[in-house]
């Protein structure tokens, strides 16, 4: 088993909703509602203002293609490589969960050559239990290739890293709709703003895509852009890449049912309760839902400043090792504020409508994020008129048939149809 931090890309509540209009769904819904920290109507001016900018490395075509190509996990696609570029670590402010100013961390690359006015590319990335996992901070080539490899292609990649991971400070609220938006769209602010000062611009079209958890917080991202919260940004498409976009209707029953991978299914599901539990008050001790001795020890363990495998040294191998009767019986029939909160994930490709081209990218023997969830994403878009055709990244073109491979695969496919948009 690979490295754990890469084996966990689902996004539970992972966008679907603007910033304002999730929170009012859990207000509405839910008893004792948490502050709103809504996107359009945030009055904190400073959103998105650089904290500061690192330079990190310079990289040529050539190395680039040797990074991408000498990756431990696998070769990433060079197809696309035309530029070497630059690597700067971004520190931005942003707002928490509750609407409290806070900062936030991301990597920005810019290609070296090519176009001053740069088509700007979002990826947000797959689940990461470890602060240092992240692009901005780690160099493992894994976290950094989507932005190697959409920079060499002639892109700005921007690439936040949610609140609570990288330089951030907090725990990761890792399944919260407003702060994966507000953290994504104040880290293109920021961006646009470092671009700036080396004389470059973004163009005002995003390209949202983004894997696993950042396929469900790419979508969000999307429907924010889409609905105007940004004075400069606008949507022009959008490609995520095996999401859990239907976490109630798709990837829970499969997390409990045993249809998915049972270390990643153990994490998950620990991931989704303790997230939950600190912005909705879901138990009031972990032993309500966690076996012991994990009860004692879970939270802790999930608070981001421990490895991949330390946590999964530190959990059981089964559900039946992790959950309680009643944490189980939680999960399967959810109601009150956990309820509100699953019908905000679950609205993630069924509440708005795109307007704008977007493709859905899958992989067919995904051992993750379960098949369902895409085919309820594109029945969603459809009742809204909203054609979103599927790419199977386990096809003979990409063979990217497994949940980590839908990755490499999904980012060679994905720079490749953006370069089509012009």
């Amino acid at each position: 088993m690979k490295r754990m931090s890469r084996l966990l890309v689902i996004s539970a509540v992972s966008v679907a909703l603007t910033a304002s209009t999730a929170t009012a769904v859990v207000a509405r819904e839910a008893a004792g509602p948490r502050p709103a920290a809504a996107a359009r109507e945030a009055a904190d001016v400073s959103r998105g203002t650089l904290v500061s900018v690192e330079h990190l490395r310079t990289l040529t075509a050539r190395q680039v293609a040797a990074e991408l190509t000498g990756d431990e996990g696998g070769a990433w696609d060079t197809g696309a490589v035309r530029h070497g570029l630059d690597t700067f670590r971004i520190v931005y402010r942003t707002v928490d969960p509750y609407g409290r100013p806070t900062t936030a961390s991301g990597l920005l690359a810019l290609p070296r050559g090519g176009d001053r006015r740069l088509r700007t590319v979002s990826f947000t990335h797959g689940t990461e239990l470890f602060k240092g996992d992240v692009a901005s901070v780690s160099a493992d080539v894994w976290g950094q290739a989507p932005a190697l490899t959409y920079a060499s292609a002639g892109f700005a990649a921007v690439l936040p890293d949610y609140l609570g991971l990288g330089l951030g400070p907090g725990p990761h609220p890792w399944m919260d709709v407003p702060s994966e938006t507000t953290a994504a769209l104040d880290m293109l602010r920021a961006s646009r703003t470092a671009a700036a000062q080396r004389g470059r611009e973004l163009r005002r079209g995003v390209l949202a895509t983004g894997f696993s958890q950042g396929a469900s917080a790419a979508l969000g991202l999307a429907r924010s852009l889409r609905e105007g919260d940004d004075g400069w940004f606008r949507l022009r498409a959008v490609a995520p890449v095996s999401g859990a976009y239907a976490f109630r209707a798709a990837e829970l029953p499969a997390l409990l049912a045993g249809r998915t991978e049972p270390k990643a299914s153990v994490i998950y599901t620990a991931l989704a309760l303790v997230s939950f539990n600190r912005l909705h008050h879901l138990y009031d001790t972990p032993a309500e839902v966690f076996r012991a001795p994990y009860d004692r020890t879970i939270e802790g363990l999930l608070d981001g400043t421990h490895t991949g495998q330390e946590v999964v040294a530190g959990t059981p191998d089964s559900l039946d090792g992790l959950l309680t009767a009643h944490g189980r019986a939680m999960l399967a029939h959810p109601d009150g504020r956990l309820a509100a909160a699953l019908r905000i994930t679950d609205g993630v490709c069924s509440d708005w409508t795109p307007e704008a081209p977007i493709r859905l990218y899958y992989a067919d023997g995904d051992e993750q994020a379960v098949n369902a969830n895409t085919t309820h994403c594109r029945a969603a878009l459809r009742a809204h008129g909203v054609d979103a055709p599927l790419v199977d990244l386990g096809s003979p073109d990409y063979g990217g048939s497994r949940h980590l491979g839908s990755q490499q695969a999904g980012t060679a496919a994905v720079v490749r149809w953006f370069r089509s948009l012009g």
